[in-house]
């Protein structure tokens, strides 16, 4: 295959691609095969994932096509912003629509019959109106604010994601005009689903629907001509500007109040709502109905059912029904620990590299890790990072304990976490107040590796330990996020540690690093190589192959690497869970490029990358995936494994189970779509998750049909030489 011009009709759009992976999200919901309340967090799961999509991403296509002056971001396919703005909305009322069926039409009637059912007013029974009435006086009324608008009360500013209910009033008498326009919040300290029984018949009323059925009260008599319900999405991307930021703490501070004030780029409203008091919503917010000449573009979204699905999180609260519930499990513990896990974990490390493997392999090696340096006498110094962190984080808390007992304690907190920063900025303030030496990173880098370090005082030496991961030191995600992390006390990789921190804190530039591979210095050029190289075994007829697991592929310089690759003979697979830029399997072009993704029980989280046949390929995982912002705007860490049965457990045991899945696998087509993969008549049905939790003695029993491929090491070198 000769090398060809890359063009923009050879790259998928990302924000298209991602759209396409939220539809992945929904098959979820929609499979009659997943248990029901497991479909109902999936219907959660995409509306939180359209919520964030449209507050950063949407919103920054939204400044590009409407401000005047705002910077350009290049897009390889070719799009202007205002032609993504379009294709995005026409996709994301499809996808929304699909949602709606799925909830109306499959998932509120398998509830019904489960004897689980959210009532309308109409439904009421006359035992439910008292329960309501005791709600509302003595928990909703006291809290719910009625706010009338009018030339004397300007319309208030709605809070992004809150939800309201609209209403046109008539008063008859009293002060104020005739015909009011008035809104309500509904507060989050009020529970979406208000419980109206509970046992073997599980009922609730939707918390708008209570109020709703109240409003004249809440308005003091007032007639209710009609209402509806509504909910606002705002800009809430947080850019840090250099000369602001002298004290990063308060200015990320002050920019999460600032958060709630963005504008509206998304405003959705019951389907059902009348017209024009949606028109007393819109015309203030300024939001675009795609209504005038030439413009297609609308922000508004009706929906046909109850409006932010992500409250549906609170019916997996409900006891029991554990039928209706994925299969519980234990984590653990990860292989290497001696026997039952009982050998002093520095030991185990000295010993032998540890991988693990959430949440197949328990996080509390993670979290015993820090707490028992916190504790040793023998430690001196603990360096951290946290990117992510549980509300109550036990590895914080262990930094803070560390710090009382005297250790030299360093924990670089990224403050610009998106959507934790808050979480962040309360526990900066902890640490400050223990002791803990706590820095912030770059102003215009984001710290998203994730290391910790330990030194520690061993006879007449110092030994440092080292744990690199894939995912954030949240114990909480790591239950159901699958990542992969590392622990050793090689020389080498430890050093590189150690000068990775004192370049986080002090900018200590000029180290030569013999096995981490670092971004935003070398990443980017160290993958690119890493592509050619096979690129170049490929075109000398020698073996090769590079099979990578990763979040998302978005740089255009990489996917034209990959190309080259592919066009030399090199067989690509790749597992995408998220966006792909990359158009895989075009006839004549990218033809020995697979993509397949896979969305399962677990978030697929971990970033695995492997260059070179079976037998003396390089290994390396990492906290980055193939994206312009992991490259250049972040301080990433890829890391090796070298160990030679570590190697073979991720060549042998955990990438042929990906790579066999024929039960949660979709491949990726030419045009960005996908399609499941198909189990033929005499084929073996292959759950890459239900067989990596099987692996392990003491796991859960997993109910499968027929007998997991155990030969993995040979099935990965056959698919070496596929092509």
């Amino acid at each position: 295959m000769t090398e060809q011009e890359f063009l923009p009709e050879h790259f998928l759009n990302r924000e298209l691609s991602w759209l396409e992976f939220n539809r992945r999200v929904l098959e979820e919901a929609e499979s009659p095969d997943v248990p029901l309340l497991e479909r109902v967090k999936f219907l959660s799961i995409f509306s939180s994932n359209l919520d964030e999509f449209f507050m950063v991403r949407v919103s920054g296509l939204r400044e590009q096509a409407f401000e005047d002056g705002a910077p350009q971001d290049y897009s390889p396919d070719g799009l202007r912003a205002l032609q993504q703005l379009e294709r995005v909305a026409q996709r994301t009322k499809e996808l929304v629509a699909a949602q709606y069926r799925c909830w109306n039409e499959q998932i509120v009637p398998q509830l019904a019959e489960q004897k689980i059912r959210i009532l309308t007013p109409s439904q009421l029974a006359p035992e439910h109106h008292a329960i309501l009435d005791k709600f509302f006086n003595e928990r909703a009324y006291p809290i719910l604010t009625p706010m009338a608008v009018d030339p004397a009360h300007p319309s208030p500013r709605f809070h992004n994601r809150g939800l309201y209910l609209a209403a046109r009033l008539r008063r008859h008498s009293g002060l104020g005009p005739k015909n009011l326009f008035g809104v309500v919040q509904l507060p989050q300290v009020l529970p979406r689903l208000v419980t109206l029984s509970q046992g073997e018949e599980q009922l609730y009323i939707m918390l708008e629907d209570a109020v709703g059925m109240r409003l004249a009260e809440l308005f003091g008599g007032a007639e209710v001509v009609n209402h509806t319900y509504f909910r606002a999405t705002r800009d809430s991307d947080i850019e840090l500007l250099e000369q602001e930021a002298d004290d990063m703490l308060q200015v990320i501070e002050d920019r999460l109040k600032a958060r709630q004030r963005g504008q509206v780029v998304r405003l959705e409203v019951s389907a059902n709502g009348d017209e024009e008091l949606i028109r007393e919503i819109v015309e203030p917010e300024n939001v675009r109905e795609g209504t005038s000449a030439g413009d297609s573009y609308s922000e508004v979204y009706r929906i046909p059912g109850p409006l932010d699905l992500t409250a549906l999180m609170e019916l997996l609260k409900m006891p029991g029904r554990e039928h209706l519930r994925d299969t519980p499990f234990t984590p653990q513990q990860p292989r290497g620990r001696g026997q039952r896990g009982k050998e002093d974990l520095f030991a185990a490390i000295r010993r032998h590299d540890i991988l693990l493997h959430h949440p197949y392999d328990a996080f509390d090696a993670v979290v015993e890790f820090v707490s028992r340096a916190a504790v040793d006498p023998n430690v001196l110094a603990i360096k951290q990072t946290l990117y992510r962190t549980s509300g109550d984080s036990p590895v914080t808390r262990a930094l803070i304990q560390a710090a009382e007992n005297g250790k030299h304690v360093t924990a670089l907190v990224e403050l610009k976490a998106r959507f934790d920063e808050e979480n962040n900025v309360g526990w900066a303030r902890k640490l400050e107040r223990a002791g803990v030496h706590v820095v912030f990173g770059f102003l215009d880098l984001k710290t998203h590796c994730k290391i910790s370090l330990i030194v520690r005082q061993e006879g007449q030496t110092l030994r440092r330990y080292v744990h690199l991961g894939t995912g954030n030191y949240n114990p909480n995600t790591a239950l159901i996020y699958t990542d992969l992390g590392l622990f050793t006390a090689d020389e080498e990789t430890t050093a590189d540690a150690s000068a990775l921190f004192n370049l986080l804190t002090g900018y200590s530039q000029g180290h030569k690093w013999k096995k981490l591979v670092v971004a935003p210095t070398d990443l980017h050029r160290r993958t690119v190589e890493l592509i050619e190289e096979q690129t170049k075994r490929a075109k000398e007829g020698l073996p090769s192959r590079i099979l990578a697991k990763l979040n998302s592929l978005v740089d255009y310089r990489v996917i034209e690497a990959l190309y080259r690759a592919g066009q030399a003979g090199v067989p690509v697979d790749l597992i995408i869970r998220g966006i792909c830029g990359l158009r895989p399997g075009i006839p004549g072009f990218s033809e020995n490029i697979r993509v397949r993704s896979i969305v399962d029980r677990f978030l697929e989280h971990s970033r695995i990358y492997i260059f070179g046949p079976h037998e003396d390929c390089r290994i390396y995982l990492a906290s980055a995936d193939w994206m312009p912002r992991n490259f250049y705007r972040r301080v990433e860490v890829m890391f090796p494994v070298e160990a030679p049965d570590l190697r073979e457990r991720i060549l042998g045991e955990i990438l042929p189970a990906y790579l066999r899945d024929n039960v949660k696998a979709r491949i990726v087509l030419p045009d960005g779509t996908h399609k499941r993969v198909e189990i033929g008549e005499n084929e073996t049905r292959h759950r890459c998750q239900e067989e990596l939790l099987a692996v392990r003695p003491g796991m859960l029993p997993i109910e499968t049909n027929g007998t997991p491929d155990t030969n993995g090491a040979a099935f990965f070198a056959a698919a070496s030489r596929e092509v």
